[in-house]
């Protein structure tokens, strides 16, 4: 790490959330390690904040490859030179099927990408977190707290998500490392406005959201920032509902 500015990454970070977060981290003064599926998303991320003056690199990677994996997280480190925070924001929607309409495969992908490739991150980037402090956001979603009608496969993988969390804060809190996850509640990311476009589905989102509209990725990335932060530095082992008061 150069000087005191901090370095982290972000996966899923070519759009949604993840760009947001990315951005933001930048803004902060972060070096950014912006990691995608697609690299080519993630270099329009890193063009969107050098342009705002900021620093960041894109890198390919996909989290449910172990090679994969560490190879995206020690080039991280290899750039900056340390790691003081991550967000592991990748991960894959599965919805529309009831348990027994699912296929295996079908559903063992779906908790390959979303829980074995929130574990596979985290078992490369626990061991480099700078000076053995640090912050890890692990992006999991309100399907993580409670149920999402025909969504088996996500709801069971988002829940092990918050569990490998919690898992994680106490076995790394003594090393002064903090773990945390964000549950957003519908956010209007491009994917979901796609999958919504020609229905009724926002409003009907909108219509269940106490504050009456859907999240921004700007305003779910914020979380996952703050949590991050020097500002939560007394804060591990949380799943942080932002769903505009749903759970309430």
């Amino acid at each position: 790490m150069t000087g005191t500015r901090k370095t982290g990454l972000v996966t899923g970070a070519g759009s949604g959330i993840g760009r947001a977060a990315a951005r933001e981290f930048a803004r902060t003064g972060a070096a950014v390690a912006v990691l995608d599926l697609d690299e080519a998303t993630a270099a329009e991320t890193v063009e969107m904040i050098t342009e705002d003056g900021g620093e960041a690199l894109a890198i390919a990677v996909d989290i449910a490859d172990e090679t994969s994996v560490r190879s995206a997280v020690e080039r991280t480190v290899e750039t900056y030179g340390g790691l003081d925070f991550a967000v592991n924001n990748a991960g894959r929607a599965a919805h529309h099927r009831q348990l027994d309409e699912m296929p295996l495969d079908e559903f063992e992908r779906v908790v390959q990408v979303n829980l074995t490739g929130t574990y596979l991150c985290m078992k490369y980037e626990l061991p480099l977190l700078d000076g053995g402090g640090g912050a890890i956001v692990n992006v999991a979603s309100n399907g993580g707290l409670y149920a999402i009608p025909s969504a088996p496969a996500y709801v069971a993988a988002k829940h092990a998500v918050v569990g490998l969390t919690k898992a994680a804060a106490l076995d790394y809190a003594p090393d002064g490392i903090r773990v945390n996850a964000v549950c957003p509640g519908p956010t209007r990311t491009p994917g979901f406005e796609k999958v919504a476009a020609g229905t009724d589905m926002i409003a009907q989102q909108e219509a269940i959201t106490p504050l009456g509209r859907l999240a921004t990725p700007e305003e779910a990335a914020a979380a996952a920032v703050w949590l991050c932060s020097d500002a939560a530095s007394y804060v591990t082992g949380i799943a942080l509902s932002v769903d505009g008061g749903r759970r309430a």
